[in-house]
């Protein structure tokens, strides 16, 4: 299928390009992220992917096989050659939204529904017509600027199904977190170059990655300067379990709560308590 392209210059973002794509099939997202943003655990990485028959592939190929195989309307936005953000808006009526939205630098991908958006809303004193993507953008800033609140107990106050991809262009900062009842699936893996692949499309990532990727664990979220913690339980560390695949072969790894450990955690107070800094205090 041939594809038309329009490349658009956002205007006041720097490095910073929007393209539209129209071709046909599903609804999917992507998020692309070059190893010197993200600190990703290092257990994503397996050795195998080296001497497996399907090898990881750069990020213009994963794009492409994005592009080749998503709906109407798809469209993506490069920031530099540092990160990028897909999304293909569904023409159907779901349950679930898939949501893009973008304000002052900051873009985020939002995937579910939240059923208390509307208390979310005036708790942080937006508008009624603040969807679940701008709602997670304009909480990430509150908080990220002045807010007393840690990024995990922001979290635990979202009812609903969702996962979310947010990147902040201004600082460089890639956000990710899953919500606890497992109902929206994210997959993450480690692309040719070293990037972080995120999407919630588990066959494009598996393709994408060969043998170093995973699901994305629920009720956890991941920074990309502080790794990843859940945010059930902000107090225990993340243990990485081997993956074995059906040719006997490690492939990635699971991410589970150790719950016999326990997170060093600093108080917090004032506005030094913010979402890069992660956890409650102890």
């Amino acid at each position: 299928m041939k594809l038309s392209q329009r490349d658009l210059r956002m205007p006041g973002r720097a490095n910073c390009y929007f393209h539209k794509v129209y071709t046909t099939n599903c609804s999917k997202m992507l998020g692309i992220f070059k190893e010197k943003l993200v600190n990703a655990p290092k257990e994503l990485n397996s050795p195998a992917s080296l001497n497996s028959s399907t090898k990881p592939k750069l990020t213009h190929e994963i794009l492409q096989d994005f592009i080749s195989s998503n709906s109407l309307n798809a469209f993506y936005m490069c920031f530099g050659n540092d990160a990028l953000l897909a999304h293909s808006p569904s023409n159907h009526s779901f349950i679930h939204h898939r949501l893009f939205s973008g304000v002052e630098n900051i873009y985020c991908v939002f995937m579910g529904s939240l059923h208390n958006l509307s208390k979310l809303n005036k708790q942080y004193g937006l508008s009624k017509g603040t969807n679940e993507a701008m709602f997670i953008i304009e909480a990430y800033r509150t908080l990220r600027d002045r807010g007393p609140y840690p990024a995990d107990q922001v979290l635990k106050e979202l009812e609903g199904s969702f996962g979310f991809v947010m990147y902040d262009n201004k600082d460089g900062t890639v956000f990710v977190a899953s919500g606890s009842d497992g109902q929206i699936g994210l997959y993450w893996g480690i692309a040719a170059d070293g990037s972080l692949a995120i999407s919630d499309n588990m066959d494009l990532i598996k393709a994408s990655c060969a043998k170093s990727f995973a699901p994305f664990p629920t009720g956890c979220m991941f920074h990309s300067e502080h790794g990843l913690m859940s945010f059930e339980h902000p107090t225990k560390k993340m243990k990485a379990m081997p993956r074995i695949d059906s040719e006997g072969v490690m492939c990635g790894a699971n991410f589970n709560v150790d719950s016999q450990s326990r997170n060093q955690m600093m108080p917090r107070v004032g506005s030094e308590a913010n979402w890069a800094a992660w956890g409650s205090q102890a």
